[in-house]
């Protein structure tokens, strides 16, 4: 019984992905529609600036400014007593 539970979940992936992928058609985009105007493509440095530069730039100024502006004053780490060992 758990062969045929696994055949028919495999063929329901499968069938699944192949719907998808023949529904996409990405031949399509290769024809302009009316009105189309795409600009012009960007560098590699204006790609790796826009999606990886400036993501870690805005994370490192809200990461620094969180930790300026924090006002707790708790900051030493927890000192918690020893156990007594039982003899």
């Amino acid at each position: 019984m758990d062969n045929k539970n696994a055949l028919r979940a495999g063929a329901l992936v499968a069938g699944t992905t192949l719907m998808m992928l023949l529904m996409t058609s990405p031949a399509l985009a290769l024809a302009r529609d009316d009105g189309d105007d795409p600009g012009h493509g960007l560098s590699v440095i204006e790609t790796l600036g826009l999606y990886v530069v400036a993501p870690l730039a805005l994370f490192a100024v809200i990461a620094g400014l969180v930790m300026v502006l924090d006002k707790s004053t708790d900051r030493a780490p927890k000192v918690t007593k020893p156990a007594k060992a039982k003899a």
